[in-house]
């Protein structure tokens, strides 16, 4: 009995139009266990600041989180939220001067809050509402998402046709096929050879560049993609990292600045992704 995640780390999905134009698409894949399992942990800039108006800081939050899928369409959700941090050095020096709080129910300008250093229990929940895949807002069977178009202008398409479909502008559709190829790579189970068609087109949108080897949260080393933009007094850089050699995401982090405010940053590490026979449960602590 698989008991384990299989070491692939996959995503994607094949989103079937009926007026969708021929395209090369990659050999359907058997599973291989009963769930596609996926782990992530998450961190994003919390907007209050802590402490002292002559000494403040900010707080990281952490979430971990997992889904389960089986072939026929049945769907689980996990989440524990992991606690609380400093954001970076400079915060931390301010929250010793503060008195290493491990709780806090106040900002600096007297909101409400209610964050802890401590982890959550979590929990585990069947998503009941679903019976398909998802991808560009196509509902989709586990056989088309393994028949996405692996090449990067028909898989850019083939988003692009689902797009319209959901009447998004024009001027957004790039945005629209970003993050469509985002959830692509990190939550649906397509073969390496569609997901190798997702980072090839990731290189050609508005904005992006190769940006050489990176290492991710975990301490992974992967190819970096960097996309940056700006629009009015708001601008961002979002940073993919991928593992070339197999073709699997490692993380996603996006920052965010507007105006004068400090930048937000909320960052993605995929751990693990890979069929498994252990059915769901609550996430374990990292």
């Amino acid at each position: 009995m698989r008991s384990m995640v299989r070491s692939v780390i996959a995503a994607g999905a094949v989103l079937t139009l009926a007026a969708a134009p021929p395209a090369a698409s990659a050999a359907a894949a058997p599973p291989e266990g009963a769930y596609w399992r996926t782990r992530i942990i998450m961190e994003w800039s919390n907007s209050h600041r802590f402490g002292t108006k002559a000494h403040p800081y900010r707080l990281s939050e952490r979430l971990v989180a997992e889904k389960w899928a089986t072939p026929d369409g049945r769907f689980w959700s996990g989440s524990r939220h992991l606690g609380a941090r400093q954001a970076g050095p400079a915060d931390e020096k301010a929250w010793r001067r503060d008195g290493s709080p491990a709780t806090w129910n106040k900002t600096i300008d007297g909101k409400t809050v209610k964050l802890s250093a401590k982890p959550a229990h979590g929990h585990v929940t069947p998503e009941r509402e679903r019976n398909q895949f998802s991808l560009a807002g196509q509902r989709l069977t586990y056989d088309e998402v393994q028949r996405l178009p692996a090449d990067p202008r028909r898989l850019k398409d083939w988003l692009s046709q689902a797009g319209r479909v959901r009447k998004i502008a024009e001027n957004q559709m790039n945005s629209w096929v970003q993050g469509n190829l985002e959830k692509l790579l990190f939550d649906l189970p397509v073969p390496k050879e569609v997901r190798a068609g997702a980072y090839r087109l990731l290189l050609t949108l508005p904005g992006a560049r190769a940006a050489g080897q990176a290492k991710d949260a975990l301490g992974r080393t992967g190819a970096a993609v960097v996309i940056t933009w700006a629009e009015g007094e708001s601008s961002g850089t979002q940073r993919f990292i991928i593992d070339t050699g197999r073709m699997v995401p490692l993380s996603f982090e996006n920052i965010r600045k507007d105006g004068a405010g400090p930048a937000d940053r909320t960052t993605t590490t995929l751990v693990e992704a890979g069929w498994t026979d252990t059915p769901p449960a609550v996430p374990a602590l990292p």
